[in-house]
């Protein structure tokens, strides 16, 4: 039986769920809690998902990056408690149900049942939970799924009434009439905060219509991009501290702002006088559509500096309905209010009544060009606020609503964001932290129907009363209900108060709120806070952590730093780590028509959770855009996983056939080989480095430090260098030191790897120490004392110097099995190198190593001006410069190539010469080849002997049969026959070396005779070769 199981050889598919099941059947997300329970917490929020619609790779970028760091910080040594939780109301669930009812709006709900409607929507939430908890498990994130918050529950509802309250009380809860953010599709307000997440470029048509001025021939040039706002014009505004200018052009008299004539007008034209801004207040127009009444005097030049000169003519209209700005100068002038536009969007009154709005474009551009009085219609893309739910444009609507006066505590808010830690910090210091500065009231109530009811009730008298739990609701109700009640519309639309002012009815308002006042209400409302779990909640607030995608700073980062400044006065998270987009290969966002979503099931069944895991971070910093390619999956699969697992499989191989009994193996470090005690200290640097990088939340840093070191460090040098300690016969000391290093780097690698590859790096702890999870150990820490600095220089130095000769043999196709005589290497590191000789002739199949100090007997040095970095330094005496560098001392020339500086004098001026002032160029002498990086050098010598050559070719014939011996499906252990057919040079490189090619291929015969195997070229002479088991 063996004592190190092999690594699953199933689909890895098939792996990661047997792997899953064990976690499922044995609880371990439990036991990771349990077995913390007397330590610190590390508090983690899970910003609630809609379950309403289908998972994709998006999803799965920000619930890795959350599990990765969750599990870190329980191998960490904290208690870190994660539940996930379910965003249940609002507008994209009654979207997705009216849209499976066939309805087209408020009306079609009202007719069918505020009631039925609603129990649709509940119905619709956990449409695709079961997909969603699927994508949870398979991806191997850990994270309570049986116990979750959702927002729908009458017990986090009531936390959010509680909130509610406290505005109230506080004086922080007002009804205003503002122009408000409107979508006429959902037939509601939005609030700021959502409408900086629905900006989509669009092109519209923008006019410059001519207003002619009261009593004179003259007209005033005004610019929109709303020409469907016109019919509502009452006023035109100019900028009181810029010149304007009265113009004659093609015969006919504008006015607009002077530093705009010539981009309006061109240059023909003749300025007849320029006057301020200020100078045209008062003036008066005739109205350009003259469908509707006022009721008191209005279309006249008002003044304000929002005017700008940036665009358009100087000149804007006035439409107070429509836009904030405009209802700020109405009020300020008295101007009249026309609203001829309906909650539906379309026109009430006037030639386009029924007409949606943004339809209606055309038809006002053209009842313009008919009545002369269109001067110029230009289209333009621009940027322009959509509903993020439904995607219809916005209007900007007159429109009574309830808002929190979140702008009295804003300073507060301020200061709460400055203390957070951002990853990446200019999300935090710019993108929020501009957007903080500029926040407006909470326009919080929406005239909708599935969402979380305003509880706040108002009398005819003009009392009211905002309730703050079910407990007061019942005893105020004039019904008879207890606290087991729905909260939901219509239900608690039939609860009625009665009023202590005058003893009426009082009557609830049929508004809800906005739903992300529920996912901001999460910190307090998961845990019915402050009804229950006061305790648990006072451990679990504020967040260590919080981490979703970009989108989220104005949305639930938002809406989580405004109600917690509010509550506790005080940030609810201290850590924020932002995803940013995942876009396709192309860097193109994903999407359906596009026809480039990555779907995360198949992707992980292909390739397994642990690959795709690993990749995310891998493509670059996760707080910059993701570009996901599938053959970026192949190559961490090669670059990582490949060595990983052939690692894992070499020691548990050669550990089992030797029957090793791993604490018998327990050498000191200090009594290990070199090249263990280096393998160590790399580890270890690799430990403090990954430690550093995930208490940064940087994990790319991680898996880029963990595939340097897995491929570079561990599979192709030291196990590639110590396979013959693995090989050998005799179990002495150096076999067993061999073995306990790669085992404690292995362990040690797994715990490393378990946040972010959890199922492999199960599968390798589980297998070599036998305990029940990684997932339950301790994450390793840094020992400083097992780092020896010189010890690295040295090895580092030695790994250099033979990657220089390597690519030397390749460049001068020198193939690696040719044995040469000699390498020469620069006579300052023979100290360093010391012993370590040995790997260098063994790496680079060279006989010698040689320390030299004049190199010139070996190569020849040309200098020249670098002539793009001193022509200008030089000028005239350049040729003299030139002349002087030929005459360059071999010492002067190796400062140079030390980044070292010279002096010399040109034209009598003395000069510091830098290496990149010169060009040099080195070529070896006859018999020799050069190689050079980073101020560090290799000499070959490339003289072959006879006997060389002969090596060389039983070099070849040993590769050969050792891959025969592969495809054929030999043991390691199994002996061989080898016969062979070949011309007489081959024959003699055979005979001088058989001792050598039977060792090596553990062949008990090698003949000269008839053979029917495979055919090979070696130096331009076919042998066949046949091999057999012996």
């Amino acid at each position: 039986m063996e004592k190190f199981k092999s690594l699953s050889k199933e689909s890895v598919d098939i792996t990661e769920a047997k792997i899953l099941e064990k976690w499922k059947s044995e609880d371990i997300l439990a036991k990771c809690i349990e077995n913390r329970k007397d330590a610190p917490y590390f508090v983690f929020y899970d910003g609630p998902a809609t379950a309403n619609g289908h998972p994709g790779l998006h999803h799965m970028v920000a619930k890795f990056l959350k599990d990765a760091i969750c599990k870190y910080k329980t191998m960490q040594g904290y208690k870190v408690l994660r539940k996930v939780g379910w965003d249940t109301h609002g507008l994209p669930v009654e979207l997705q149900v009216e849209k499976e009812l066939g309805f087209s709006g408020k009306k079609d709900i009202e007719k069918y049942g505020i009631k039925e409607f609603n129990q649709k929507c509940k119905e619709s939430v956990w449409k695709n939970e079961d997909t969603f908890t699927d994508l949870t498990e398979k991806m191997g994130q850990f994270i309570d799924i049986k116990h979750p918050y959702v927002t729908y529950d009458n017990n986090y509802i009531e936390t959010e009434w509680w909130i509610l309250k406290k505005f109230y009380e506080e004086g922080l809860f007002y009804e205003g009439v503002k122009i408000l953010p409107y979508c006429p599709r959902c037939g509601t307000g939005l609030a700021s905060h959502e409408v900086a997440q629905g900006y989509e470029e669009t092109s519209v048509d923008t006019v410059i219509v001519p207003m002619k001025k009261k009593d004179s021939d003259v007209y005033f040039l005004v610019w929109t991009t709303t020409p469907w706002t016109l019919i509502a014009n009452v006023g035109l505004c100019v900028n009181p501290d810029y010149d304007y200018s009265l113009v004659l052009s093609k015969g006919t008299k504008f006015i607009l702002a002077t530093s705009l004539i010539s981009k309006v007008l061109g240059d023909d034209v003749e300025i007849l006088d320029t006057f301020n801004g200020s100078s045209l207040e008062y003036t008066e127009y005739e109205q350009l559509i003259p469908e509707l009444s006022v009721n008191k005097k209005g279309f006249f030049v008002c003044c304000d500096s929002y005017v700008t000169a940036e665009d358009g003519t100087g000149v804007v209209h006035l439409a107070p309905a429509f836009g904030a700005d405009d209802a700020n100068v109405g009020r300020k002038y008295n101007l009249p209010y026309l609203n001829p536009v309906g909650e539906d969007g379309k026109y009430t009154e006037g030639p386009w009544k029924g007409m949606l709005v943004f339809d209606a474009d055309v038809e006002v551009i053209k009842y313009l060009k008919e009545n002369y009085k269109l001067f110029k219609k230009q289209r333009i893309v621009h940027n322009y606020p959509h509903c993020w739910r439904c995607h219809t444009p916005l209007i900007y609507y007159s429109k009574p609503s309830y808002y929190l006066e979140v702008t009295k505590i804003k300073d507060k808010i301020v200061a709460n964001n400055k203390t957070v830690n951002w990853y990446p910090s200019y999300v935090g210091e710019k993108r929020f932290g501009n957007w903080l500065e500029n926040l407006n009231d909470w326009a919080i109530s929406r005239s909708r129907y599935w969402g979380t009811p305003l509880p706040y009730w108002i009398c005819s008298c003009g009392h009211t009363e905002m309730i703050g739990s079910r407990k007061e609701l019942v005893e105020k109700a004039i019904e008879d209900i207890d606290e087991s009640i729905e909260l939901h519309r219509p239900y608690i639309d039939d609860v009625h108060l009665l009023c202590p002012e005058c003893g009426k009815s009082m009557t609830r308002c049929k508004d809800v709120i906005d739903c992300w006042f529920d996912s901001g209400s999460m910190p307090f409302a998961q845990f019915h806070y402050p009804f229950e779990n006061n305790d648990l909640f006072e451990t679990q607030f504020p967040a260590d952590f919080i981490c979703e995608g970009i989108d989220q700073t104005r949305g639930w980062f938002y809406t989580l730093l405004v109600i917690s400044t509010f509550v506790k006065g005080v940030s609810p998270f201290k850590n924020v780590l932002v995803n940013d987009l995942l876009l396709d290969a192309n860097g193109k966002k994903m999407s359906k028509t596009m026809g480039n979503i990555v779907e995360p099931f198949t992707t992980m069944k292909e390739y397994g959770a642990d690959t795709v895991r690993f990749y995310l971070p891998y493509v670059s910093p996760v707080w910059v855009p993701l570009k996901f390619d599938i053959n970026g999956l192949k190559e961490v699969h090669s670059k990582f996983f490949n060595p990983l697992k052939n690692t894992y499989n070499f020691f548990t191989m050669y550990a089992n056939i030797d029957n090793i009994d791993i604490n018998e193996c327990n050498i000191p470090l200090e009594k290990r080989e070199d090249i263990d005690r280096w393998l160590i200290s790399k580890y270890n640097k690799l430990l403090k480095y990954v430690t550093d990088a995930y208490n940064e939340y940087d994990l790319n840093k991680v898996v880029k430090a963990l595939t340097l070191f897995v491929s570079d460090d561990l599979s192709n040098w030291y196990i590639r260098r110590n396979r013959a300690r693995f090989w050998g016969n005799a179990m002495d000391d150096s076999k067993r030191a061999v073995y306990i290093t790669t085992y404690e780097v292995l362990v040690g690698l797994s715990k490393i790897l378990a946040p972010i590859s959890p199922y492999l790096s199960e599968e390798i702890y589980t297998n070599l120490t036998l305990e029940e999870s990684v997932h339950l150990a301790d994450f390793p820490k840094y020992d400083e004392t097992k780092v020896e600095e010189l010890l690295e220089e040295k090895m580092d130095l030695v790994r250099e110097l033979i990657s220089i000769g390597r690519n030397t043999r390749e460049e001068h196709k020198l193939r690696v099995r040719q044995p040469l005589s000699e390498i020469l290497i620069d006579g300052k590191n023979s100290m360093i190198i010391g012993e370590l000789t040995e790997l260098i002739k063994e790496e680079l199949n060279v006989k010698k190593v040689s320390f030299v100090t004049d190199t010139s007997l070996y190569m020849n040095f040309t200098v020249k001006p670098n002539f793009r970095n001193v022509g200008k330094v030089f000028g005239a005496n350049l040729k003299e410069f030139q002349t002087k560098l030929l005459d360059l001392s071999l010492s002067d020339v190796k400062k140079l190539q030390n980044n070292e500086s010279i002096k010399m004098n040109i034209a009598g001026q003395d000069y510091d010469i830098y290496s990149d002032m010169v060009d040099i160029r080195i070529d070896a002498k006859d018999g020799f080849d050069v190689g050079m990086d980073n101020n560090n050098f290799v000499i070959l010598n490339t003289t072959l002997t006879k006997d060389l050559i002969n090596e060389g070719i039983a070099r070849e014939i040993i590769s050969k049969v050792q891959t025969m011996r592969k495809n054929n499906n030999y043991e390691l252990t199994d002996r061989i026959n080898i016969t062979y057919s070949a011309d007489e040079d081959i024959k003699l490189a055979i005979d001088d070396f058989k001792d050598y090619i039977m060792h090596e291929t553990l062949a008990k015969t090698i003949e000269n005779g008839s053979a029917n195997g495979e055919k090979f070229m070696i130096d331009d002479k076919e042998i066949t070769i046949d091999i057999s088991k012996n």
